[in-house]
């Protein structure tokens, strides 16, 4: 029987920790016109890779960083160095001379900050012990209520100088690499030895339970990329919504997702995972595909109904990963979901951006319908996959 791990009051630390290494990933969001459009004098289009640059640093940086840690075995330390630089690098992006070098900081931005997070998950996923569903919902709760808040309030922040996000983002980043220097748990060994990386690459092609679950974290994280790119448009730009007010309908979804995280996380720990991905993956993906069509009155209805879906499925998705893969370290399966996120978070925004240029960006916004269309049909398709999977597992049985 596995210990019984972090007590309540270590995890909530830990996932303020979390909050605090999310928050800054969202200030620049409700700010991405005057922080990008207008500061560079680039489209909408062009735009679209200020969040696909940081994507391609973390896609890049996790699969590696993973194999490695599992084989060296050190975490704890490596949290800390990397919200350091990911702090320095955030302050960084306020200077740049060019949009190729900004997008080039952005992308060194992304793997630091996927390193961190990375490697925090997993460290506190082997100290969790049997509270591992409590645990994954408290950090999983901090990362989205960090997400929230600085989409909640970044356009506050930003109101006047969109550059001033970037400031505060270095200053929280900076806090929390001391509170994680002094919160997180000693290191633990995940394995007996330690395998080289050909043969941890090895296990993973081995697991074929990590299929369906890498899947969905690709399919989820590629509509958050919709949502980080074409949604402030869609409404700065078709419905001429000021940014506190686009930062707060982006709170609207999140704050729900958050709060709700640690109850799924610890109802995650007896029910079924699939069939929780399954329910919340249909809520969130029909409610996705509604976005591109409705008015901003009905956007403050349908946005806690998405965060209420994502919160259903976001910690399930993780466990299920988790127990799919029980041969292979905790820091390379944690980097393989993080992989197929940032895959997902990659292509979403570039995606969304092609599919506006090819609907139209007039004022009936017909792009940001069909793009919004398309990213909820491909939820709604990853549930359907969940459902058939699933049922086929019960048939052998």
């Amino acid at each position: 029987m596995e210990p019984t791990g972090l007590p309540l009051r270590r995890a909530l630390a830990l996932g303020f920790v979390t909050f605090l290494l999310m928050l800054p990933e969202t200030l620049p969001v409700p700010v991405l016109r005057g922080l990008v459009v207008d500061r560079f004098a680039v489209g909408d289009r062009e735009a679209s890779w200020f969040m696909a640059a940081n994507m391609i640093g973390a896609l890049l940086a996790a699969p590696l960083l993973g194999l490695l840690v599992d084989r060296s075995g050190r975490r704890r330390t490596l949290v800390w160095l990397c919200l350091l630089a990911d702090a320095a690098l955030m302050q960084a992006l306020a200077h740049p001379h060019d949009y190729a070098s900004f997008l080039l900081l952005r992308g060194l931005e992304g793997a630091t900050h996927i390193a961190a997070l990375t490697v925090l998950m997993s460290l506190c996923t082997d100290a969790a012990g049997a509270r591992r569903g409590r645990v994954l919902g408290c950090l999983g709760a901090g990362l989205t209520l960090g997400v929230a808040t600085g989409a909640a309030i970044g356009g506050v922040i930003g109101k006047r100088d969109p550059l001033l996000t970037l400031h505060v983002a270095s200053a929280v980043l900076l806090v929390a690499a001391l509170l994680a220097a002094w919160l997180l748990p000693a290191d633990t060994p995940t394995t007996a030895t330690r395998p080289r990386l050909g043969e941890l690459l090895a296990d993973l092609r081995r697991q074929p339970g990590l299929r369906v679950p890498l899947l969905l974290a690709f399919i989820d994280r590629f509509t958050v990329g919709f949502f980080t790119t074409g949604f402030p448009l869609l409404l700065a730009s078709v419905h001429q919504v000021d940014r506190p007010r686009i930062g707060m309908l982006l709170g609207a979804f999140l704050y729900p997702f958050a709060l709700l995280s640690w109850p799924f996380g610890r109802l995650a720990e007896t029910w079924s995972r699939p069939l929780l991905v399954a329910i919340g993956s249909l809520v969130y993906g029909a409610g996705v595909m509604a976005i591109g069509v409705v008015e901003p009155a009905v956007m403050w209805w349908l946005m806690p109904v998405l965060g209420i879906g994502s919160a259903v499925m976001f910690v399930p998705t993780l466990l299920w990963l988790i127990e799919s893969a029980p041969g292979v370290g905790r820091t390379t399966t944690m980097a393989a979901f993080h992989a197929a996120g940032s895959l997902g978070f990659l292509l979403g925004p570039i995606c969304c951006g092609e599919l506006i240029r090819l609907g139209g960006t007039g004022p009936d916004g017909g792009g940001y319908a069909l793009a919004f269309a398309v990213a909820g049909a491909t939820e709604v398709l990853g549930a359907a996959l969940v459902l058939v999977v699933s049922r086929r597992r019960l048939g052998r049985r």
